[in-house]
């Protein structure tokens, strides 16, 4: 089917936003009907949206807003309180990003962020599609934003076979198309729940979808092989020690990686290198932070990255007395409260349940 043909069945945003109104997902930070969303949560939201589901983002924030209710508490937060409370989310990019453009909006913007997208793309961690987003749900711009959800929708809608992300260009550019003059947030966040509520990767509702009836997959019955992806590479897998070290109260020490690179300024109890194989007995051991009687546990921890596998051994001891070392000594009760990754999580954990 051509372009041409393709554009005869041009989808109408008014059945979309009209579905919207009956259906739409009640969002802790989604503006109440009829109200201007406020730009500080629209922002704060799309950046912990990034890469991460919905379900596992509300908690992180009512949390942020709870501490920090206005950009300026955050910009003026420290950046280890911020890494903290960001522990558990991943990516922890985003969170040094968030904590700089908060201090460039509060301190440089007076307070008010870009109204539009290229303006927002100048800020600390904002791309393509959280400009759009941004621009579009705080300020109504007619911008597309194109998230996973809205890419599924817009690629069986059009029938676009073209594999994922090549096609990225392709989608945004038709959504872009469809983005009404008025209501073009509200159009964001339709296309967004569409995605989420009914257009599924798996067995999506087509009986209950507004754009039934203009949708080119869905006549050709090809809507669940949409959007189609690029052959996956396999990851590599990387392996290595960690020595997880207990006082004699029981504190654990953590030190702090450097500030560039993977886990950037986040917490970790002493690593080894990461090679192909794991280190041997003697070799980890040469690898330890300083000397003391330590104990390989039983198992292995796991951990998937986006680029590679992970796996690691773990080793643990109960000091007499504390090193000569540079660190933090964290009781188990306050591990929750420090900016700890979860694969450091895991490794402590393993430790103090097998060692």
């Amino acid at each position: 089917m051509t372009e041409r043909a393709l554009r005869t069945q041009r989808p109408k945003p008014a059945d979309l936003l009209a579905w919207y109104d009956a259906h739409r997902r009640d969002l802790p930070w989604r503006a109440k009907r009829g109200r201007r969303a406020e730009p500080y949560h629209v922002w704060l939201s799309e950046i912990m949206l990034q890469q991460t589901t919905v379900q596992a983002v509300g908690r992180y924030y009512r949390d942020f807003l709870r501490r920090w209710p206005k950009v300026a508490d955050l910009a003026a937060a420290p950046l280890d309180e911020v890494l903290a409370a960001w522990a558990g989310l991943g990516y922890y990019a985003r969170a040094r990003n968030l904590h700089r453009a908060a201090q460039v909006v509060a301190n440089e913007l007076g307070g008010r962020f870009p109204q539009t997208a290229d303006g927002l793309r100048a800020l600390p961690g904002i791309g393509a599609y959280t400009a759009g987003a941004i621009a579009a749900i705080a300020f109504d711009a007619r911008e597309a934003a194109v998230d996973a959800n809205a890419e599924r929708v817009i690629a069986r809608l059009f029938a676009i076979e073209e594999p994922m992300p090549k096609a990225k260009v392709r989608l945004r550019a038709l959504t872009q198309d469809l983005v009404p003059e008025k209501r073009a947030g509200d159009f964001a966040q339709a296309l967004m729940d569409l995605g989420a509520m009914l257009c599924a990767p798996k067995k999506p509702a087509c009986g209950e979808c507004p754009w039934a009836k203009a949708c080119v997959a869905r006549k050709r019955g090809i809507a669940e092989q949409l959007p189609r992806k690029a052959e996956k590479r396999a990851r590599p897998l990387k392996r290595g020690a960690a020595f997880v070290a207990r006082d004699k109260t029981g504190a654990v020490l953590l030190i702090k990686r450097p500030e560039k690179g993977l886990l950037g300024g986040m917490l970790e109890p002493p690593l080894g290198p990461w090679n192909a194989k794991f280190p041997s007995a003697d070799n980890a051991l040469s690898q330890a932070p300083f000397r003391a009687d330590w104990k390989k546990c039983a198992g292995i921890v796991r951990h998937g990255f986006t680029h590679f596998e992970l796996e690691i051994e773990v080793y643990a001891a109960n000091l007499p007395r504390r090193p000569p070392i540079t660190g933090t000594w964290v009781s188990p009760d306050d591990l929750g409260s420090v900016a700890l990754p979860t694969v450091m999580r895991k490794i402590v954990a393993h430790a103090l349940t097998r060692g």
